[in-house]
Order: C-alpha cells, then sequence, then structure tokens
C-alpha cells in the first residue's frame, strides 16, 4: 500500500479519486511548530529550534502513524512552496519515519488527473533550501515576537506585541495617516463650458474644460480664487465659441495579465470588498476541488499563493479553441499572449492563478458552488480568458474649441470592437462627442466656474496596502493575507466605514517606540533586504544560520541596552472623574483595545470602564440604551447597545438615525452608501455629495 499525505481532508478527497489503490490521509496542517509557552529556539547554540506537536495535531499525528505501519511507500503531496516543503518535513520528522520506509515527494500546481499521474512519475526529494528558507522565516519572526513584545510589555502596557513585518505594515499606515494629518489643501478653480451643436437639442449638450489662454496651457492650480475665476469669465463675455480643431485617434486597450497572489487579493478587494483573508481562504477551496456531483470532486483552479506569470501551453491552447467556439475567430489570437514576471523573487509557484479546465464555465457549475466561491471563481476564469483575447480597440476624440484668445478643450472615446472586455468588462466610462467640423459655431449653454481643493494622499485599503508591501518587496504570496489580519486582531489599525485603514491611538504609541529606538527594525528596505536573504538561501545561496546571526546579534545588543535606557512610557490622560467604588481619581488608559477608564488604585482597586463614542441614536431593541461603537476582536468597528449584555443589539455600519422608509429598521452607513440595516430588506440609496 502506497500511502500518500497532503495538508487538508478537501485535498485528500480529490486526489484520491485520480489515484486508485493509494490510500490519501490529511495532516491537518501543520504537524509541528515552535512552541507556545517559550522561546523554542537555542540562541546559543546556532539557533537550533526546538520543535513541538501542537496538542491539537498530536490525535491525527497518531492516526498518520498507525497508517504508515502497513504502508510500503510515503509519498509528501504538500504545496509546491517553502511552507508545504516544511510541513513535508516536519511529518517525516513528527512520523519518525526513519530509514524504515521509502519516502517521495510530489509537487503540483493544479489538482487535475494530468497533473497528479505526472507528479507521480516524476517524485524527487525534499528541497533542503526551500525547508531552510521557511525555518529561517520562522525562527526570524519568533525571535522579534518573543524578544521585543516582552519590551513593549514592560514600557508600555500589557498584552501589546510586535512583528518583523506586521509592524513595518502598521508603521505604513502610521505614516500615511500623519501625511494626511499635515496636509494642507490649496484651493483652485475651474472654468467650463456646456456646449451644443446649432441644431441640436439641449440634451445633446457636452461639457468642455477651459484648457489654454494666450496659447498658453493653464495649469491645473492656475486659477487660485474666485476672484480670477470670475475676470475670467468677465473676459469670455460675448465670446464666440468656434471649433479650432479635431483630432481622431485609434488607441488600443490591452487586456491585464492572469490573476497572481497579490493582483488578485487586490481585485476581490475592489470588485467584491472582500479582505485579503476571505479571498485565501475561498480560493483554497477552489483548488482544493469542489463536489460537482457527478463528477465528484474538482480542483478548479491552479495553486493560489503565486508570483509568477507562468501559464502552460497546454492552458493556452484550450483557451484559444474555447474562444474560437464560444466567441468566433475574431476574438481569439493567431498565437498566445505572454506575459513577463516583473518581480527578480518570483518563485513561489510555477504558473498563475488560472481555471484548471476551461470549459468549467462560471454560470454552467453555478450549481454547486456557494455564492462566494462563485464570485471569485467567476473573476479568476474571466481574467484568465480575457488576457488571452485581442486588445479592445477605441476611437478617441478630442476637440478644441476658441473663445477669444482663450482655448477649450473636450474629449470623447467609444468603443470600436471591444475585444476583451467582452468577457471581463473593466471600469470604463464611453464619452460621446457629436460629430464636429473644424472651424464649426457652436452654441454655448452655459458658462460656469468650480472650486476644488488639492486632496491628501488617500488612506490604505486592503489593495493599496498589499501593493505597496509587494512595490517594496516585504512580504511574500503567502504572507500578505496573515499580516493584514494580524496588525487588526492586534488592535493597531482598524477599517472605517469604507474599509480604509486608520491606526488607533496604541497602533501609534507602538510604532513611535519602535521608530525611536529599534528604526532598523521597522525600515522598509531593511525588511525588503531580510525577504531577500529568505529567498538566497531558497536558492541554495546563503546559510540559513547566517542571515538569522547578521540580524539577531545587533538585535540583541541593543534590546539589552533598551532595556536600561528607556523608561517606561505611562500612557495616561488625567480626568474630573472619581472611582465608584474607593473614591481615588480616575484616569484615562490605553491598551490594544483602546483607551479606556481606570482607577489610580490600581492594583488595590481594579475598576474600569470602557469609553465609548456614542452615534445619538437611540437603541431601537430596548428603548433604553444608546447606539455605542464597539470593536470586535479581530479589530473591526461595529455598532451595539450600551446596555450590553442586558440589550444584545448590534449591527455592521454606522446608524444615520434615520429609518428605512420600506421596513421602518435603521439605516446605516455601509461601503460608501446607505442601507437597511435588515438583512431581509434591500433598500439602499447612494450618499449625497
Amino acid at each position: 500500500m502506497n500511502l500518500v499525505i497532503v495538508e487538508s481532508p478537501t485535498k485528500a478527497k480529490t486526489i484520491s479519486k485520480f489515484l486508485k489503490g493509494y490510500k490519501v490521509l490529511s495532516s491537518n496542517g501543520h504537524v509541528r511548530d515552535l512552541p507556545t509557552s517559550v522561546l523554542g529556539v537555542d540562541v546559543e547554540h546556532n539557533y537550533k529550534p526546538k520543535y513541538v506537536v501542537p496538542k491539537k495535531a498530536k490525535k491525527n499525528v497518531a492516526q498518520l502513524k498507525e497508517a504508515l505501519k502497513s504502508a510500503d511507500l510515503l509519498i509528501l503531496a504538500t504545496d509546491e512552496d517553502r511552507e508545504g516543503e516544511a510541513i513535508a518535513w516536519h511529518l517525516i520528522e513528527a512520523l519518525k519515519v526513519g530509514k524504515r520506509k521509502k519516502i517521495q515527494r510530489i509537487v503540483f500546481h493544479e489538482i487535475t488527473q494530468n497533473a497528479i499521474k505526472e507528479a507521480i512519475k516524476k517524485p524527487r526529494s525534499l528541497d533542503v533550501n526551500l525547508i531552510d528558507a521557511q525555518q529561517a522565516r520562522r525562527i526570524l519572526d519568533r525571535l522579534v515576537g518573543y524578544k521585543l513584545s516582552p519590551f513593549l510589555w514592560k514600557k508600555v502596557a500589557k498584552g501589546l506585541s510586535a512583528g518583523r513585518v506586521q509592524s513595518v505594515a502598521v508603521r505604513l499606515i502610521v505614516d500615511r495617516a500623519r501625511e494626511i494629518k499635515k496636509f494642507k489643501p490649496d484651493e483652485y478653480w475651474s472654468i467650463e463650458a456646456e456646449l451644443k451643436k446649432k441644431d441640436a437639442q439641449k440634451e445633446d449638450s457636452f461639457i468642455a474644460l477651459l484648457n489654454k489662454k494666450d496659447g498658453k496651457a493653464i495649469d491645473k492650480l492656475a486659477i487660485k480664487d474666485e476672484a480670477q475665476a470670475l475676470q475670467i469669465l468677465d473676459d469670455l463675455n460675448q465670446a464666440q465659441y468656434k471649433v479650432a480643431d479635431t483630432v481622431k485617434k485609434e488607441s488600443l486597450k490591452n487586456p491585464l495579465p492572469p490573476f497572481i497572489t497579490s493582483t488578485l487579493q487586490q481585485e476581490a478587494s475592489r470588485r467584491l470588498g472582500w479582505s485579503s483573508r476571505k479571498t485565501m481562504v475561498v480560493a483554497q477551496q477552489l483548488y482544493e476541488g469542489i463536489d460537482l456531483k457527478e463528477k465528484g470532486s474538482v480542483g478548479l483552479i491552479t495553486y493560489m499563493r503565486t508570483d509568477s506569470l507562468n501559464m502552460s501551453l497546454q492552458a493556452l491552447k484550450a483557451a484559444a479553441v474555447f474562444l474560437k467556439d464560444k466567441h468566433g475567430a475574431k476574438y481569439a489570437l493567431p498565437s498566445p499572449r505572454f506575459y513577463k514576471t516583473k518581480s527578480k523573487s518570483a518563485q513561489e509557484a510555477h504558473e498563475a492563478i488560472r481555471p484548471t479546465y476551461i470549459n468549467y464555465e462560471p454560470d454552467a457549475i453555478n450549481q454547486y458552488l456557494d455564492p462566494s466561491q462563485f464570485k471569485l471563481y467567476n473573476l479568476i476564469w474571466r481574467r484568465f480568458i480575457a488576457c488571452q483575447m485581442p486588445a479592445a480597440i477605441l476611437d478617441r476624440t478630442t476637440v478644441d474649441i476658441e473663445a477669444k484668445n482663450f482655448l477649450f478643450r473636450t474629449s470623447g472615446s467609444t468603443i470600436k470592437f471591444d475585444g476583451w472586455l467582452k468577457v471581463y468588462p473593466a471600469k470604463f466610462k464611453e464619452a460621446f462627442l457629436p460629430q464636429l467640423a473644424k472651424a464649426e459655431i457652436l452654441d454655448l449653454l452655459k458658462l460656469s466656474n468650480e472650486q476644488h481643493f488639492t486632496q491628501p494622499p488617500p488612506k490604505y485599503t486592503e489593495a493599496s496596502l498589499i501593493k505597496t508591501l509587494e512595490e517594496f518587496g516585504i512580504g511574500r504570496p503567502s504572507t500578505y493575507a496573515p499580516i493584514i489580519f494580524t496588525i487588526q486582531s492586534r488592535g493597531y489599525v482598524i477599517k472605517d466605514e469604507q474599509k480604509r485603514f486608520e491606526p488607533t491611538d496604541i497602533g501609534f504609541t507602538v510604532t513611535d517606540l519602535l521608530v525611536e529606538h529599534f528604526p532598523k527594525i521597522i525600515e522598509t528596505k531593511f525588511t525588503a533586504h531580510m525577504e531577500d536573504d529568505l529567498d538566497k538561501i531558497a536558492e541554495g545561496k546563503m546559510q540559513w544560520e547566517s542571515a538569522i546571526s547578521e540580524f539577531y546579534e545587533p538585535f540583541a545588543k541593543i534590546l539589552e541596552e533598551k532595556y536600561e535606557t528607556v523608561k517606561t512610557k505611562k500612557v495616561e490622560e488625567k480626568t474630573d472623574k472619581i472611582c465608584p467604588k474607593c473614591g481615588k481619581p480616575i484616569v484615562i488608559k490605553q491598551s490594544r483595545f483602546g483607551k479606556f477608564y481606570a482607577c489610580t488604585g490600581f492594583p488595590e482597586c481594579r475598576y474600569t470602564e470602557s469609553i465609548a463614542k456614542k452615534t445619538g441614536v437611540q437603541c431601537p431593541k430596548c428603548q433604553q440604551g444608546d447606539i455605542i461603537e464597539k470593536r470586535s476582536k479581530k479589530g473591526r468597528i461595529f455598532y451595539g447597545c450600551s446596555k450590553y449584555p442586558d440589550c444584545e443589539f448590534s449591527l455592521w455600519g454606522k446608524p444615520t438615525g434615520e429609518k428605512c422608509p420600506q421596513c421602518q429598521s435603521l439605516l446605516v452607513h455601509k461601503n460608501n452608501k446607505i442601507v437597511c440595516s435588515s438583512k431581509e430588506c434591500k433598500f439602499e440609496k447612494e450618499l449625497e455629495e
């Protein structure tokens, strides 16, 4: 009997369909890790880790050991990235295989019959370099977390923690928040003319913006105040509007490349409003297998942790055949389109994220998918098909219009050939212009000025934060989602109603302390350098012990000094409140969960009281409490009754105080809209400008 071990039961179920005569079992994730109660790394003896089998894994490990007894061959089929390689190695160690059994390692990037059978034909040994790279990452993160966190407990507040990569992500959000706060907007004005052809109806009018004066371009910020704007309007009094020039150009709009991990998370955030964590959970389900009833469990997408844009020729040929049959020859390419991977470290997997079976159109298998699975599969399937379709062809017209010594400009685009947009619609607005001839005189319907202000840099969203981390070379495909989840669960950042990140008070405090005393650790270039070292280890160009030593020795020395020199930072604010229990003054303290009232008589008196942000809306359930802002354990803001636990009313989205015109439930701000808080009611309206 041959025993195959994978990470998850779903993956085991799908693979067993292709491997008759094999026993396929699951490790249920990691079977060994560093202990939680102690450091688990011997810094005195070349950073030797001490691994243990976690309590939750012991029963499963025992079952795997029992199954191994009757096996002639052990085949490890864990994921093909560093973490998968490390899990395979930990399985060998936890099962104490030794030399008793023959061991093979197989890898594949899609769970299909051909891929599995080809992998079985081409087994390999474990890649020690990949294992070392993953081990180095785990040890580095443990050293930073377990050495720096106690420092924060002592100098700031109990329960705080620091992470090698997560702290850098928090710093990006903190720095952006301060940029926004310091930003001073500049006022500027625009001038626009609403025009139409002489014989046209008013509804066929179009807008042209002031572009030049005396032949010189007018800069965006050139018109600084209303007085200047009114002067221009006055100068244009009685002006004749004549077409000076029209330029027509045909332009191509090329399709986007297939997804890699970061772009999938960004697009799911933008289009679906999903967190990176949810995206990866659903992608994992699609990869490991969906039960398609008579077809059994089918892996619908290739491996979802990748930074490679490679695509197999077999998949490209299948896409070309599908497009010709489904949409006609004009929607297929004469030869495949290839994309070049930008990242120099792209090595986590061999292919981009794509559907494993092109003919499984999303709508055709919708009945087997839950709503989330359908949405993500639809996105992945369409993005891949679109990347093998011709460019969209746009007709773009630019018109210059003279008015005295001023020149207005307008432009419009129409889609001449939709190309890939037929399958993967992009946010593209067609702007129609009437046919205009040179020297044609136009009617002015309205001349107006409008005040504007320059805008600060936007807050980070999940999509923009992942993009920035990727640009700086911080983290890798498998780490983006855990990074974002961790910084929220630790209470260092929260999301506002528009799902944009903002730092909490404790996020500012911890970041400032780390920047002042450990600037290297949360410096983006240094963190990117550490990622490069991990890549070198994976390539066999560097020893993992050397990489850790290079970091840890100076870090340990600085940490020892800082314990002596850094004073305890008391984050307290005085209040005029008195403790109702002992009569001593109440102060405002700070923890990872935010600010709270606390008695100065601590530890003898342990009285505390939460500081709630009131919304001014009465609880509709008990009619006694106020609805206040709260935060979940994962760091998300929600709203609930101040009388909790007596009243458990809660809702997502900030209440407006208004009632739904359809069902009388509370209306809330959510995703840039005003929607009904009742799940059964679909009422919504756009926010007024």
